[in-house]
């Protein structure tokens, strides 16, 4: 594990817990109250965090259809407000996506809400998502980070993205995927599965840490009957539908789910 991510999550192998905050300003799925995103939010990382979660992470999931590339300054404005009072609240690591590839606004919102990293899409090579193309954005992005005094901000890296259809770059595997999001200095890589909810491939995982020397996360799919086998094998779980009501990522999070899959880890940690 590479010493900048040790430093921000101060714990071996931590579970980030997803909050998928209700539909922004301006989305067509909005309800018309701001004041409603951010209680919504703040209860969830109080239940995420009283269930024992190293970490949590927001997202704008409900603002589909998503717009690709960018974020309308409405929706970042509201996210760094969410993402500032869940920090400030919780005192525990805390990250942001932008959907979808929006990822110098994560960067933004990181900068002004004081966040500790960020998940992002197409950092290296093209894959058509849901909206379309999505380019590679390293080199944009990270010269944007250093602008902005961004380098205390992991920018951790979804590679063989779901949700995406990935033929063009059939002929790169997942590890060379890995392999040049760590040459183009990405803090950690990111494993999914086909889209949300979905089991990541352990053999993927297991490759990508056995040939890249850099933190790999299991970034969908992880449950309670899975999950001592992902965190065996990765460095970071990233967990969302499990942990809500009935296992979908649009319901609720149930404090139990995250308290028995927490209680598992705990066991392990204390193991090692």
């Amino acid at each position: 594990m590479s010493k900048r991510f040790h430093q921000c999550f101060q714990i071996e192998k931590p579970i980030i817990g997803m909050i998928h905050l209700q539909a922004m300003p301006n989305t067509p799925n909005y309800r018309g109250s701001t004041t409603a995103i951010i209680e919504k939010a703040l209860q969830e990382a109080i239940v995420l965090q009283r269930a024992g979660i190293d970490a949590i992470a927001i997202e704008n999931m409900h603002d589909t259809p998503y717009v690709k590339g960018e974020a309308n300054p409405e929706v970042v404005a509201m996210m760094s407000i969410v993402g500032y009072k869940i920090k400030q609240l919780t005192q525990i690591p805390c990250g942001v996506q932008v959907l979808a590839g929006a990822n110098q606004s994560a960067l933004a919102i990181a900068k002004a809400a004081g966040l500790d990293f960020v998940r992002v899409e197409g950092f290296v090579f093209g894959h058509i998502a849901d909206e379309g193309w999505i380019d590679g954005c390293a080199g944009e992005l990270m010269r944007y980070r250093r602008h902005i005094e961004g380098g205390n901000i992991l920018v951790l890296a979804d590679i063989k993205k779901k949700h995406s259809a990935h033929a063009l770059t059939a002929d790169v595997d997942i590890v060379e995927t890995a392999k040049a999001a760590a040459f183009f200095q990405s803090d950690g890589v990111i494993v999914t599965g086909v889209a949300t909810g979905q089991t990541a491939d352990l053999k993927e995982i297991e490759a990508v840490k056995e040939l890249t020397n850099m933190p790999v996360l299991v970034g969908s799919g992880v449950n309670l009957q899975n999950v001592e086998a992902y965190w065996k094998a990765a460095d970071a779980l990233i967990v969302g539908s499990y942990f809500k009501k009935e296992g979908h990522w649009a319901n609720d999070v149930e404090e139990k789910r995250v308290r028995a899959l927490m209680e598992k880890v705990s066991v392990w940690r204390q193991e090692h």
